[in-house]
């Protein structure tokens, strides 16, 4: 099996944040997904090891800003390349904003953001699927949502190439 063929499923690429215990946090993900339109619920996958997962599981909500294609590669090194269990990640970013929820979202490199109350959650072993009823959502801007696969090609750093000697 090769594993690189699930590259090619074409995703896009989120903030999601939370509060619990008078601290924020958020992560990156790339999934969250509509999963129904009576009501309105969405679904996220989140991973056991991030701070972002236990902090959700304890407050019950969280906010998924929708990233554009604007969004340099410095926000996904301080919301997906350090722990929120050592470093708080929103010391000194200005580009947020509290939802009605007290919880924040990007108000730039994000298109829209979606206030959830999670509903129920399955444990699908390194992460955890919460799906979560749409409380509020707004949208930012028409900037195009970043993918995956943009985020490859047009934002990730590429491997400096080896001079040969």
């Amino acid at each position: 099996m090769n594993p690189k063929a699930l590259f090619n499923i074409t995703y896009g690429l989120y903030l999601l944040s939370t509060k619990a215990n008078g601290k924020d946090n958020a992560c990156i993900i790339n999934t969250a997904v509509q999963v129904a339109s009576e009501p309105l619920r969405i679904s996220i996958s989140v991973n056991k090891g991030n701070l972002t997962h236990d902090m959700i599981l304890e407050s019950g909500r969280f906010n998924v800003s929708a990233l554009t294609t604007s969004t340099p590669f410095a926000l996904f090194q301080r919301f997906g390349m350090q722990s929120g269990r050592s470093a708080d990640k929103f010391d000194g970013f200005e580009n947020v904003a509290r939802a009605e929820n007290g919880i924040l979202y990007l108000t730039g490199c994000a298109n829209a953001y979606l206030c959830c109350k999670v509903e129920r959650t399955v444990d699908l072993g390194s992460h955890t699927l919460f799906i979560a009823e749409l409380e509020d959502a707004e949208v930012l801007s028409g900037e195009p949502s970043c993918t995956y696969g943009y985020y490859q090609s047009d934002i990730k750093p590429k491997p400096q190439a080896q001079k040969k000697t």
